[in-house]
């Protein structure tokens, strides 16, 4: 069974660095036909995906956050994790990594509790 926990500071500053980990336990990042998001939730908003690593290292993300967004793993920890640049006000929001697990029966997923970050002076 994966778990999934996130960590990292709640309160950064404005145009700091938004600097999130997720741990993962139960499955190996590396494990064939895993995939590691990243999504948010702003305060009385829907869900927004950030981007994603897969179980080759490959990353993917959102066309409206790529150019402050990074994702990388550490697979010796099995983390990842999420780095976004110059935050804003705006970037206030819960943070949740997810695994999705693609197999022949369909898929799976599993979402950290998230971890909320506000973004203020």
């Amino acid at each position: 069974q994966v778990q999934l926990q996130e960590s990292g500071p709640g309160l950064v500053k404005p145009s700091q660095t938004v600097s999130l980990t997720c741990s993962v336990s139960g499955a190996s990042m590396r494990a064939n036909n895993y995939y590691w998001h990243w999504i948010r939730q702003p305060p009385g908003k829907g869900l927004e995906w950030m981007g994603m690593i897969r179980y080759s290292g490959g990353t993917f993300y959102s066309p409206a956050l790529k150019s402050r967004t990074t994702i990388f793993r550490d697979t010796s920890k099995n983390q990842f994790t999420l780095q976004l640049s110059s935050a804003t006000p705006e970037d206030t929001a819960v943070y949740y990594c997810a695994s999705r697990y693609d197999g022949a029966r369909g898929y799976v997923e599993v979402w950290g509790q998230g971890t909320l970050v506000t973004v203020s002076p």
